[in-house]
């Protein structure tokens, strides 16, 4: 089974993503979910969004990907990992993204390993 990848972001930096995803990677469409933050939402609410997107398949690897360290997004998406099959990682881009759907079949771990990479050698300077 391939790991869910769950995006949790500011908006509408969150769906953005998962559309240019889906562009690439077209029946990736149930295995990456998209969670935008809305300004002014209550941590709470967007924690019991995500919460739905999980709970469609509980006990799912699942890595989350969230665009600011520290940020409301970031903040919620710790909430929801805790105690789950899961890893966290913030700083999303689209070159961590594409690596990740790439290799959404791998394991969790080795999937983390991928986001990460795929993160950092797409910035540079051309």
């Amino acid at each position: 089974m391939n790991t869910r990848i769950l995006i949790i972001a500011h908006a509408p930096l969150a769906n953005a993503l998962r559309d240019c995803a889906l562009h690439v990677f077209p029946e990736c469409s149930t295995e990456v979910v998209a969670v935008d933050v809305p300004p002014h939402e209550a941590p709470e609410d967007t924690l019991s969004a995500a919460m739905l997107r999980m709970d469609a398949d509980p006990g799912r690897d699942t890595l989350v990907l969230t665009d600011v360290m520290g940020a409301t997004p970031a903040n919620v998406a710790q909430r929801l990992v805790s105690g789950l099959n899961s890893r966290l990682v913030a700083g999303v881009n689209l070159p961590m993204l594409l690596r990740t759907v790439c290799y959404r079949h791998e394991s969790l771990e080795a999937l983390t390993r991928r986001a990460l990479d795929g993160g950092t050698q797409g910035v540079c300077q051309l």
